[in-house]
């Protein structure tokens, strides 16, 4: 039976440096939970702020990164419950994600979430001429989807 448990940023990291299919680790967090399942870490979720400016208005929250090791049914489901309920308790109104287009998106869509759109593709990714920034490595390339709950 699996539970929930509160992890550092750098244990969430070390998890989604190691297992995420397509991403790097997040680079800083409001909070992190973990998920263990017979004492072992078998998933992480980490929250921070928007990474987009424009949704940044203090009362929303975002999911950076959730990863869990792949047989283990509701995993997924259980984290992002997990972190709405935390967003929550800490008085933010709102929370989104974003996937990838050839992800289905069933694990938001039973905690809540609805679709709100698809980011545009930029091909220079973040950086911009008055704010330079490196592509990491491993980074999916294309438009995302993204998912929103509100309360």
């Amino acid at each position: 039976m699996s539970e929930l448990c509160p992890i550092t940023l750098r244990m969430g990291q070390d998890f989604t440096r190691k297992f995420h299919r397509h991403n790097e680790p997040a680079t800083g967090h409001k909070f992190s939970i973990g998920l263990m399942d017979g004492g072992a870490l078998i998933g992480v979720v980490t929250v921070g702020q928007p990474i987009a400016r424009r949704q940044c208005d203090g009362y929303t929250a975002e999911i950076t990164r959730c990863c869990v090791l792949d047989g283990h049914r509701n995993a997924n489901s259980k984290l992002y419950a997990a972190a709405i309920r935390a967003a929550r308790a800490m008085g933010y109104r709102r929370i989104l994600t974003y996937t990838l287009p050839e992800e289905s998106g069933a694990s938001l869509r039973a905690v809540g979430f609805q679709m709100d759109g698809v980011t545009r593709y930029n091909k220079t990714g973040w950086d911009m001429p008055g704010r330079q920034r490196k592509t990491p490595e491993r980074y999916p390339a294309g438009p995302k989807i993204r998912w929103v709950k509100e309360w």
